[in-house]
């Protein structure tokens, strides 16, 4: 690609409106860090890069959302603030209190047990404008994901909120929908030649944010067609802490398709894309149809949800890099929330592809 090539951008201002007071975090409640100010930024870093064109996504209903979530999670997802409030609990949002866990013997129907058996932290509360915010998020994604189907060589979604936390039927970690897995599940099935032999369509997954990726990975855990690869904080010391780890291979047709990359506090540019070079011919070795990229850039040195070390220089290096795999690519706006370094950061990875 040239100098002068351009990626499309897709994103709703509906996904403004989602915005929770707070979060609790390392024991303390704090000021919710995913917040409307970084779509702006990111926004505003890319117009001035002009990278490309800003479109708003088009509306696939609930479908494709509904061919990776569990219907009862979804319903939960569009009821439970109005629920809620009629509970008589506060309007600041849905913050569970108790948690479901494996062993529990009774599944309540209740709002407030209910707010604990589709949630995992604390960190993904839902407002009365939630709902659209991530409806129209993973609409973003299933647009670029279409754009590229149709012959866009890339296309960028900026989600938010994001998806990679999410699981079928679990929220957390600011994550309601998992955009990523919804993009890659759209492009398989829309792809599917009329036989239904699902095997010519094989997508690989690189989530490259400094969190692991629990969700997409435990979705597409047990499947052949999809190749999870992440880049991430080592989970015996970060969140989510209890995925992740490197000998988590996948299950039973989906065994050898999930590689997980656990990584040092500390870690520099040469570190990181060294490690990148591994997973990238990883990718290659799958010879997907298509890339989806989970792209985070939190993994910067001065992030205040991480602890590596990448200055801006590594981000226009790693879109480079994932420009060598020439492949049809759809970039999924993640984590990031060094504010006043986010859309640089973001415009830098997606220019160093397009310069690819």
């Amino acid at each position: 690609m040239g100098a002068t090539a351009q990626i499309q951008i897709v994103f709703h201002p509906t996904q403004l409106e989602h915005a929770p007071a707070r979060e609790f975090l390392d024991g303390a409640w704090v000021d919710y860090l995913e917040s409307p100010r970084r779509p702006r930024m990111i926004l505003d870093a890319l117009a001035q890069a002009q990278l490309g064109p800003v479109s708003e996504p088009d509306d696939f209903g609930l479908a494709p959302i509904r061919a990776v979530h569990a219907d009862r999670y979804l319903d939960y997802l569009q009821s439970a603030y109005a629920k809620w409030i009629a509970d008589g609990r506060s309007r600041d949002g849905v913050y569970p209190d108790t948690f479901y866990k494996p062993g529990f013997l009774h599944r309540s129907s209740g709002i407030g047990g209910q707010a604990g058996a589709y949630a995992f932290d604390l960190s993904a509360p839902i407002t009365a404008h939630t709902w659209p915010a991530a409806y129209w998020s993973a609409q973003s994604a299933l647009t670029a994901a279409r754009l590229v189907r149709e012959g866009a060589h890339a296309a960028f979604a900026l989600c938010r909120p994001p998806g990679h936390h999410a699981h079928a039927d679990l929220c957390g970690g600011y994550c309601f929908l998992n955009n990523a897995a919804i993009a890659a599940e759209y492009l398989i099935q829309s792809s599917t030649p009329m036989s239904g032999d699902r095997a010519q369509t094989r997508i690989a997954i690189l989530d490259v944010d400094f969190h692991h990726g629990n969700g997409t990975q435990a979705i597409f855990y047990r499947r052949s067609d999809v190749l999870f690869v992440s880049l991430h904080a080592d989970p015996d010391r970060q969140y989510p802490y209890f995925m992740g780890g490197s000998d988590e291979r996948g299950e039973g047709e989906g065994e050898g398709f999930n590689w997980n990359y656990p990584l040092p506090a500390g870690t520099d540019d040469a570190r990181y894309l060294a490690t990148l070079d591994e997973a990238c011919a990883r990718i290659a070795d799958f010879a997907p149809r298509y890339l989806v990229v989970s792209l985070g850039v939190d993994t910067f040195g001065g992030d205040p949800l991480g602890d590596f070390a990448l200055t801006g220089d590594a981000f226009p290096r790693i879109g480079a890099r994932l420009a060598q795999l020439r492949l049809p690519t759809v970039f999924i706006m993640e984590g990031g929330y060094a504010i006043e370094q986010l859309g640089a950061n973001v415009a830098g990875m997606l220019g160093g592809f397009a310069k690819g």
